[in-house]
């Protein structure tokens, strides 16, 4: 994994995000619901799992900034293309002037997703993405990478999936994914 990724995934995707800018600090942290068990045999990806994500939406944030939990708002659009092999989305936060691209594919041959960042600052796609599949509705995405060392688990879920919203969540793990520290919560509402 890359220095770029390594650091984002760390930081709870502080590392994307200005230096300067601030967000309204949580009052308490937030409550997590458990990371789902990672699939020992993952479903077969299909063209359009990610077709749910398209459209234009509302997300509210929340991420760990240097040691406490920060919350903001920011906006998406999303566009599914190559008939549902793939999925472009330009994340916009505009209170702290940042913007990124997520593109995700779907391997039709191995029938595995993989999820990629490019940060509007290097415009460099980060590789490997994490890989994954969808388990009982669960968008399920990880990378295992070596920090100083030890070997650490990076995952990024979607869940809470309906027509008007769903859950996107960030963890790392440095047990084989026994336990998962969350690190960044984006609550996303549909509004076309």
């Amino acid at each position: 994994m890359d220095q770029q990724r390594r650091a984002l995934i760390a930081a709870g995707g502080v590392a994307l995000l200005p230096a300067c800018a601030t967000g309204a600090p949580v009052s308490a942290p937030p409550s997590f619901d458990p990371m789902p068990p990672l699939p020992t045999t993952p479903t077969p990806g299909r063209p359009g799992d990610f077709n749910f994500l398209s459209g234009e939406w509302r997300i509210h944030n929340r991420s760990i900034v240097n040691g406490a939990w920060l919350e903001y708002e920011g906006e998406a659009t999303v566009y599914g293309i190559l008939a549902g092999v793939g999925s472009v989305e330009e994340l916009r936060i505009p209170s702290r002037n940042f913007s990124g691209m997520g593109l995700r594919l779907l391997d039709v041959e191995n029938r595995v997703w993989s999820d990629h960042w490019v940060n509007a600052r290097s415009g460099v796609v980060t590789t490997p993405g994490q890989l994954g599949s969808f388990e009982n509705g669960v968008g399920i995405f990880v990378t295992d990478d070596v920090d100083n060392g030890v070997p650490v688990k990076y995952a990024g879920v979607w869940d809470l999936i309906t027509p008007t919203s769903c859950r996107w969540r960030q963890a790392s793990s440095r047990d084989g994914g026994r336990t998962w520290g969350q690190n960044w919560i984006m609550n996303w509402t549909r509004v076309a």
